[in-house]
C-alpha cells in the first residue's frame, strides 16, 4: 500500500462568533451613548464611577471567580495605584515631570502591578482560608501605615490634585466631567476586553483548573503557586488602573481607598453580581455605585438593607444575579418562559409587600434612634408614620406578615411550576439527542 504524502496545507474555516460581536458592540454603544441620555452632573458622575467600578470588580473577580482566591484586601492595590497616580499628577502640575493626563491611570496600573508583585509573592504561597487571612492582614497593615506615613498618604485629609494640567489637546482639558467620563469609558472598554481575552488564554484556563482541582494541576506538572502569583499580579495591574482613574475623577485620595470597607465592598458586590460569570462583576459594579451613591442618600439604614439582600442572595441565589439571568435565558431558549411570567409577577408583588412592611418598621426604629429631636413623625414612601403610635406599628407588622404569608404561598406554586418546566426541558433535550 503506497504512502501518499500531502504537501498542500490544510485550511480550517472558523466562523465568526456573531453573538459575541453584537454584545461587544452593544457594550461600546452603551458606553458612548449613556452620557448623552443622562446629561445631569449627578448622572455623569455616577456613570464615571460605574466605569471605574467595572474595571476594579472585574479585576477582583480574576481572583475570586476565576482563581478561587478569596481576598479581603484587594483595595490595597487599587488604593496604592490611586496614591501613586495622585503624586504623579502633582509632579506633572509642578513641572517636575512630563506626562499626558490620559496616561496617568497607567501609572496607577504599574503601581498596582508593582505592589501586587511585591506582596503577592508572599500572599499566594498559601491558598484557601490561609490566603484570605493573609490578604486581610496585609490590608490592615497598609491601612495602618496610611496614618503613620502622612508624607505619602496625606494623613487624615488625604492628598488633593488638579487634573487640568498641561496644554489642551484638541480642546480636551479634562476639566468638564463629560471629558473625564469618555476617558474612563475608553479605559473601561479596553480593560474589559483585555480581561475577557485573559479568560480565553491558556493561563486563564489553567487558573480555572487551579481553582477547581489544584492537586491534579500539580500532578500534571504545573506550579499552582506560580499560576496564582501571575494572576494576582495581573489583577493588581487592572485594579491599579481603576485607582488611577478614580484619582482623575475625584481629584482627591484619602486613606479610605485602602481600607477594609472598600475591600469588603468589592467582595460583596462581585458576589451579588455573580462571581462565576464574566459579566457578573459588571452587574455588581452598577449595583455598588447605586448603593453607595443613591441608596445611602435615601435612607440611613441602607447598610442594613444591603446586608439583608446579601443574606437572602447567599441563601437562595448563591450564583448571584448573573446565575438567575442565565437560568431564565435557558428557560426562554426552550420557549418555556411564558409559563412563568405570571408567577414572577406574583413573586415580585408579594415581595414588595413584605419590603414595604419591613421597611416601615426599620425606618421608624432608625428615626427614633438617630433623629429623636425631630419628633416621632416621619414620612415613608409618601405615607405619614408616627414612630410612637400604635397604629403605625400595627399596620407595618400587619403588612409584613400578610406579605410573608402570600409570598410563601406564591413561592410554593412557583417552585412547582419551575420544577415542571425543568422536567419538560430535560425531556426536550433527550428527544433532540435521540434524533
Amino acid at each position: 500500500m503506497a504512502h501518499v504524502s500531502e504537501t498542500h496545507p490544510h485550511f480550517h474555516f472558523r466562523p465568526w462568533n456573531v453573538g459575541r460581536w453584537i454584545l461587544w458592540s452593544l457594550f461600546a454603544i452603551v458606553l458612548a451613548v449613556a452620557p448623552l441620555l443622562w446629561t445631569s452632573s449627578l448622572a455623569q458622575t455616577m456613570l464615571s464611577q460605574i466605569g471605574i467600578a467595572i474595571i476594579v470588580c472585574l479585576a477582583y473577580n480574576m481572583l475570586l471567580g476565576q482563581g478561587g482566591m478569596l481576598s479581603f484586601g484587594h483595595a490595597v492595590y487599587s488604593g496604592l495605584g490611586s496614591f501613586l497616580a495622585v503624586h504623579t499628577l502633582n509632579m506633572v502640575a509642578d513641572g517636575r515631570l512630563w506626562l499626558p493626563v490620559s496616561l496617568v491611570p497607567l501609572v496607577g496600573g504599574l503601581a498596582g502591578l508593582f505592589f501586587a508583585a511585591l506582596l503577592g509573592y508572599v500572599t499566594t504561597k498559601k491558598a484557601g482560608t490561609t490566603f484570605a487571612m493573609i490578604t486581610l492582614g496585609i490590608g490592615e497593615l497598609v491601612w495602618s501605615m496610611s496614618l503613620m506615613l502622612p508624607e505619602f498618604f496625606g494623613g487624615e485629609g488625604g492628598i488633593t490634585t488638579n487634573r487640568v494640567v498641561g496644554q489642551p489637546f484638541m480642546g480636551i482639558t479634562f476639566g468638564p466631567q463629560i471629558q473625564v467620563y469618555y476617558l474612563i469609558a475608553i479605559y473601561c472598554f479596553v480593560c474589559t476586553a483585555a480581561m475577557f481575552a485573559f479568560t480565553r488564554t491558556p493561563l486563564g484556563r489553567i487558573l480555572n483548573a487551579v481553582r477547581d482541582n489544584p492537586e491534579r494541576v500539580e500532578f500534571i506538572g504545573y506550579n499552582t503557586q506560580r499560576v496564582r502569583y501571575v494572576a494576582f499580579m495581573i489583577s493588581g495591574f487592572f485594579a491599579g488602573i481603576a485607582g488611577g482613574l478614580a484619582t482623575l475623577n475625584f481629584e482627591i485620595v484619602t486613606a479610605e481607598v485602602v481600607g477594609a470597607a472598600r475591600s469588603g465592598a468589592y467582595l460583596l458586590f462581585v458576589f451579588l453580581g455573580g462571581a462565576t460569570f464574566f459579566f457578573g462583576p459588571i452587574i455588581g459594579a452598577v449595583l455598588m455605585v447605586i448603593a453607595l451613591v443613591l441608596l445611602s442618600e435615601l435612607t440611613k439604614a441602607w447598610l442594613l438593607y444591603l446586608g439583608l439582600v446579601f443574606v437572602f442572595m447567599v441563601m437562595y441565589a448563591p450564583g448571584g444575579i448573573a446565575s438567575l439571568i442565565m437560568m431564565n435565558l435557558r428557560v426562554a431558549a426552550f420557549g418555556k418562559l411564558r409559563k412563568l411570567w405570571t408567577a414572577y409577577l406574583a413573586l415580585g408583588g408579594t415581595a414588595l409587600v413584605v419590603l414595604v412592611g419591613a421597611g416601615a418598621m426599620i425606618e421608624m426604629v432608625y428615626h427614633l434612634q438617630l433623629n429623636p429631636a425631630l419628633g416621632p413623625k416621619l414620612t415613608f414612601m409618601g405615607a405619614p408614620l408616627d414612630a410612637h403610635g400604635f397604629d403605625s406599628w400595627f399596620g407595618a407588622v400587619f403588612v409584613m406578615l400578610t406579605g410573608l404569608a402570600m409570598f410563601e404561598l406564591v413561592r410554593r406554586e412557583f417552585k412547582r411550576q419551575w420544577d415542571q418546566v425543568q422536567e419538560e426541558i430535560e425531556l426536550e433535550i433527550k428527544r433532540r439527542e435521540a434524533l
